[in-house]
């Protein structure tokens, strides 16, 4: 009988011991990466021009490149699509199926569309019986999603992940100019901009450019705990390269890029490269002070992406890997203000009824049905936002096409030591000029290629950097 107090304080060290042992287990990050072919089928639209050419020859694949993180508690997930923007209700049928096939909560994983100008649309959704009903490229693109999510995660294994950036100026070059030729600032509302986006390059008539850049790379290193490389998700604010022949499908630098990366990386097959689109709403890769030099297809494609990835991959040899950190991600929908034509404008439009078409703007036919697609339609917006936490570093996420100045702005203020932006995540709702910009004029506010209120821009802002606060 004495012997069973004995017995039971035994039991009680062994279990106190075994506690101890498992708090002082080291606490492990997961991480799985995977891809999933979204290449659309011949024959359908090209979009991202202002004409569509049908889908004529396959250059390179189409992707879903897929990054799972998991720190215990928390998982997150990307899934970034060669598309030129992917409107909100696919991403919302994705995170439908997400909650169904996967253990990664829906609302933790970053949706967004790399804006190639050479892949097919996935906006022809259409309302019947007030539903949405999603055609059958955008069903297959949330699909993949879904597919490429579930199969990231069946993947992971223990990791190590780093992060870093590095500079590259040469590639990044505000597409929005002040010029000394009214002729070049002529707006399909029969007025004058101030300034003229894309013009013409090497001209005379240029003066300064309207914005900044953002020269900075940032990415996101991942390997096994033996140091193999298993994914490298990349951030630059580059709008796209282009030079694609008329009719060809392809991914563009984004694609060429995570190819070369692994490469310089020594990776394996399985490696998953991942570039994702920055704050390039008013970025491109013209050198305006230059005459133009004509170049074969893919040869900038293939230039920039080599330079970048590059740099990248000699930036990723001095990164600190750590075995475990923190990872959180939170959301907010905002309400913004559509729009809507004033009386001048709806004057000024039906006043052009019956003028010829060759006395007319290039594309004041095209504003004109913008703008009435506007008047007509509801007065507000619901826009999806997102943060996300992946030890010291932030990430915010935006459904528009963002001005750089947006993305340092968001830079300077994150709470968050070091951070990026991924732009037309979540949605795809058009170009987001800061109010300054809007004062300018040009392509990017102009009513139908701008949706929402002039001061978007300060409200996502300000929502990004509250939520971002809740994370750290």
């Amino acid at each position: 009988m004495r012997s069973i107090p004995v017995v039971l304080n035994m039991a009680l060290l062994a279990v106190t011991a075994l506690s101890f042992a498992i708090a002082d287990e080291p606490r492990r990050l997961l991480a799985g990466a995977s891809m999933c072919d979204i290449t659309p089928p011949l024959g359908l639209p090209i979009v991202g021009n202002w004409d569509s050419p049908p889908a004529t020859n396959i250059h390179d694949p189409l992707h879903v490149r897929c990054l799972v993180l998991d720190d215990g508690n928390t998982k997150i997930a990307f899934a970034i699509c060669d598309n030129v923007g992917i409107p909100r209700e696919v991403f919302d049928f994705a995170r439908q199926l997400i909650s169904a096939q996967s253990s990664v909560p829906p609302g933790n994983v970053l949706m967004a569309s790399t804006h190639t100008h050479s892949g097919v649309s996935a906006r022809n959704s259409r309302q019947v019986d007030g539903e949405t009903v999603l055609d059958n490229y955008q069903t297959r693109v949330a699909q993949a999603i879904a597919q490429a999510v579930e199969s990231a995660s069946k993947n992971m294994k223990p990791a190590r992940i780093g992060w870093g950036s590095v500079d590259e100026p040469s590639e990044v070059n505000n597409r929005r100019w002040y010029v000394s030729d009214p002729g070049l600032l002529k707006n399909p509302f029969g007025g004058l901009d101030r300034v003229r986006m894309n013009p013409p390059a090497g001209s005379a008539a240029l003066l300064r450019p309207a914005g900044p850049v953002d020269p900075e790379v940032s990415f996101i290193s991942v390997q096994s705990l033996d140091g193999k490389p298993l994914a490298l998700l990349a951030n630059y604010s580059l709008h796209y390269v282009g030079g694609v022949p008329m009719g060809d499908v392809s991914a563009d630098y984004f694609a060429a890029f995570a190819d070369k990366v692994g490469a310089k990386l020594a990776a394996d097959g399985d490696f998953v490269g991942i570039m994702t689109n920055g704050t390039s709403g008013d970025i491109n890769n013209i050198r305006f002070t230059e005459k133009s030099i004509s170049s074969s297809p893919y040869e900038r494609i293939n230039q920039v992406a080599e330079l970048v990835a590059s740099r990248v991959a000699a930036a990723n040899q001095s990164l600190e890997f750590r075995e475990w950190v923190p990872l959180g991600c939170t959301s907010a929908e905002l309400t913004l203000n559509v729009r809507k034509p004033d009386d001048a404008i709806n004057e000024f439009f039906a006043s052009r009824q019956s003028v010829p078409d060759k006395e007319r703007h290039p594309h004041e036919l095209t504003y004109a049905a913008r703008v009435q697609e506007l008047a007509s339609g509801p007065d507000n917006t619901l826009v999806f936002l997102q943060a996300m936490r992946i030890g010291d570093l932030g990430i915010t996420a935006i459904p528009f096409e963002v001005f750089a100045e947006t993305g340092l702005d968001l830079k300077q203020r994150n709470p968050a030591p070091d951070s990026f932006t991924i732009e037309l995540s979540g949605g795809s709702s058009g170009y987001l000029p800061t109010p300054a910009q809007h004062e300018l004029g040009g392509y990017e506010t102009w009513m139908g290629t701008n949706r929402v209120q002039t001061d978007a821009s300060e409200k996502i802002s300000e929502m990004l950097l509250r939520l971002m606060e809740s994370l750290h």
